[in-house]
């Protein structure tokens, strides 16, 4: 939740929106909302738009009330199904470090990959790999993990964050450093990540088989090493 606020923060101070409620009344929101919503695991949403102003500019006329919009339902655990992935050219803007709701580019990316039989797109630009249009991404090539570095071009993923913290705690090398379209095809495993859908193995990349078609070692290693954590969060009650 902290690692979610906080880049919350930061991207309300990005667009010049006040942020309307402490960490500590966020967490209280949630809270209800699992509560009202039937308790147990589930995915709370919550979204900030600036407002209603005195009338439509694109400056918006003082005071305005920033609007809150909070749902929450319950988690489907389906991370271990393996997935598909097409690359295309990422037409998205230059401040996609920003977590806002402008998804037009990344919702046609998503549903042109789903035209073509794929759950995600990876988006590229001048030759480099940054993300998925609703995810991070991961290769594994001789044992060793990679993910772009964090920069303009990708969103910093709570779930990419806490991978590239903990595989070195358990003997994996992550590295963070630009990734070229051309190790896409060279990689032993791929992974896309996300909050709701964990570590997704990727198993065909563009029609093609990846790591011969079938989730591979390292990913398995993450994927234990990421549960076994995450249970473990849960149990606490962080």
């Amino acid at each position: 939740m902290a690692e979610h606020l906080r880049r919350l923060d930061n991207s309300l101070r990005a667009v010049r929106i006040e942020n309307p409620h402490s960490h500590s009344s966020w967490e209280s929101i949630v809270e209800e909302l699992i509560v009202r919503n039937g308790g147990g695991a589930q995915v709370a949403y919550m979204q900030v738009t600036r407002g209603v102003a005195a009338r439509r500019d694109h400056v918006p006329v003082a005071p305005v009330v920033a609007t809150v919009f909070a749902m929450s339902y319950p988690v489907v655990r389906d991370n271990h199904r393996p997935v598909a992935v097409v690359t295309v050219d990422d037409i998205r803007w230059q401040w996609c470090d920003v977590k806002a709701i402008a998804l037009l580019a990344n919702v046609l990316m998503r549903m042109n990959a789903a035209g073509e039989g794929a759950y995600e797109a990876l988006l590229v630009r001048d030759g480099l790999v940054n993300e998925g249009a609703a995810s991070n991404v991961f290769v594994v090539r001789d044992g060793v993990v990679a993910t772009p570095p964090h920069g303009k071009c990708l969103l910093p993923g709570v779930t990419r964050d806490l991978l590239v913290e903990l595989l070195p705690r358990h003997g994996i090398e992550c590295r963070e450093r630009p990734i070229r379209r051309s190790e896409l095809d060279a990689a032993d495993e791929i992974w896309v990540t996300g909050s709701s859908r964990e570590i997704a193995p990727v198993t065909s990349l563009n029609r093609r088989a990846v790591g011969g078609g079938e989730p591979g070692p390292v990913w398995r290693r993450a994927v234990g090493i990421y549960e076994a954590f995450r249970d473990a969060a849960i149990r606490s009650g962080a």
